[in-house]
């Protein structure tokens, strides 16, 4: 009679710790990401050309249809983030106080963005000087490369010259702010929204209400839509990586694998840079931070796409960080549009290892090009997928490194598209937390002094 009994207990004790299990999981978006990425790297290895359970042309019409939610969920990501950079620009330029502030945060915000770039690029050269991973790729893997690409040239991307200098600050003035919310062309948007942030702020409180509560409307509808959008989020992952999984498999990772790991190292260690700079101004545990930031992360590991993570990065700024939002709603759009210090890492370390393969030395003056290249065309690079490649061409032809070297590296491209997305992101979340830190540091400064410049003693 007691055996019944025990299994009845027993059985109970799973259905309810099932439930619980399944409760802990929903209630953790970022437990349901990692799930889906390991799910989806699992299946990709499982319809990848290395197992031969799936013909090529079915494994790519079945990765289609898995990658689906993934492709919906960017496209919605992508219908609403004009609108929302436009708005959470100007309210928070709106919020942030008046002229002299705006021009004092948007100075130190900018000089952080460009000191962790530059920080970046050094940590890269250094890794790459060091492992030097461009003389662990095979001579013939080489050949076969600068044999069967197309000649560069005419062809390859070429960095402005001085000449060009004048008209491509002219294409910085969106000239049609429709026209560059349609291409979005964030470097255009952003400005367009800063010239409407400062030119509001002249005007008095009761004109400038009316369009401040269209912004504030425009900001909580386009939130809603992301709200929804998150619901696809685990389907997403899964189905994109593992359609990546699919296309490239793991053999793509053997021929350049010492320079993947190079690429790695130098990320790391920015991100390391990045935990410092939280530990020493928040003085708080580079835990707070991964605990906080891991869903946002992990999203854009997934993503590739600093841009479509935005409103999460936002959300988490505010939410989690505790960052006001008249420093988040500036600094993460702008952010996202300047701030790419892992895009130029990898602009560094891709540039240095294709000299290496092509036994081309790289003197002073060459390094010092490749620190200034780096970061300038980083900045205002669109945070989408891929881009990095298209930079890369470009500083390449500047160096006078063949761009048909790039063959050998596209195919890890998108893997450590991944890696510097996230580096990217994490770049804007701590430059929130670093400036929120010294605006309430700098008002309770001025509470403090009030007192006693009013005492007449």
């Amino acid at each position: 009679m007691s055996e019944p009994v025990t299994q009845r207990l027993q059985l109970r004790s799973l259905g309810e710790l099932h439930v619980q299990l399944a409760g802990f999981v929903r209630a953790r978006l970022w437990l349901q990401v990692l799930i889906a990425m390991l799910m989806g790297v699992a299946a990709g290895i499982a319809m990848g050309p290395g197992t031969g359970w799936l013909t090529p042309g079915t494994a790519h019409i079945v990765t289609n249809w898995l990658a689906l939610p993934g492709h919906i969920f960017l496209a919605l990501i992508q219908m609403i983030v004009i609108p929302l950079v436009v708005a959470s620009i100007v309210l928070g330029m709106a919020a942030g106080g008046g002229v002299e502030q705006l021009r004092r945060t948007g100075l130190r915000v900018v000089v952080f963005f460009v000191l962790t770039t530059v920080a970046a690029v050094l940590i890269g050269i250094a890794v790459a000087l060091m492992i030097r991973p461009g003389d662990f790729v095979d001579s013939k893997l080489v050949a076969s490369v600068t044999t069967s690409a197309p000649p560069t040239g005419s062809e390859a991307p070429r960095a402005p010259g001085l000449g060009d200098l004048p008209a491509r600050i002219v294409d910085l003035v969106p000239s049609n702010p429709l026209r560059a919310g349609l291409e979005q062309n964030m470097m255009q948007v952003v400005l367009f929204a800063a010239l409407l942030g400062i030119a509001l702020m002249t005007l008095t409180r009761d004109n400038a209400k009316p369009l401040l509560d269209l912004l504030r409307a425009v900001q909580a509808v386009t939130m809603v839509v992301v709200h929804w959008a998150m619901y696809l989020v685990p389907l997403a992952v899964f189905g994109l990586l593992a359609q990546i999984t699919t296309r490239l498999g793991f053999d793509a990772l053997i021929g350049v694998s010492v320079y993947v790991f190079t690429v790695l190292l130098g990320l790391a260690g920015v991100f390391a840079m990045y935990l410092v700079l939280f530990t020493l101004k928040r003085r708080q545990s580079p835990l707070v931070f991964l605990r906080a930031a891991r869903e946002v992360l992990l999203l854009a590991f997934s993503t590739s796409s600093s841009a479509a993570v935005m409103p999460v990065s936002l959300r988490t700024a505010e939410d989690k960080l505790g960052v006001s939002p008249s420093v988040s709603q500036f600094v993460i759009p702008l952010g996202t549009t300047i701030n790419m210090a892992g895009t130029a890492l990898y602009q560094a370390v891709a540039t240095l290892f294709l000299a290496q393969v092509f036994s081309m030395d790289i003197s002073l003056s060459g390094l010092v090009l490749i620190v200034v290249l780096a970061v300038g065309a980083s900045i205002g690079s669109p945070g989408t997928p891929g881009i990095g490649i298209v930079i890369l061409s470009m500083l390449l032809g500047t160096i006078g490194i063949p761009a048909s070297g790039i063959a050998l590296i596209i195919g890890v491209d998108r893997i450590l598209d991944m890696c510097r997305t996230s580096v990217n992101v994490t770049g804007d979340l701590i430059a929130c937390t670093v400036l929120d830190n010294g605006e309430k540091a700098a008002a309770g400064a001025m509470t403090q002094k009030r007192p006693d410049s009013t005492d007449t003693r």
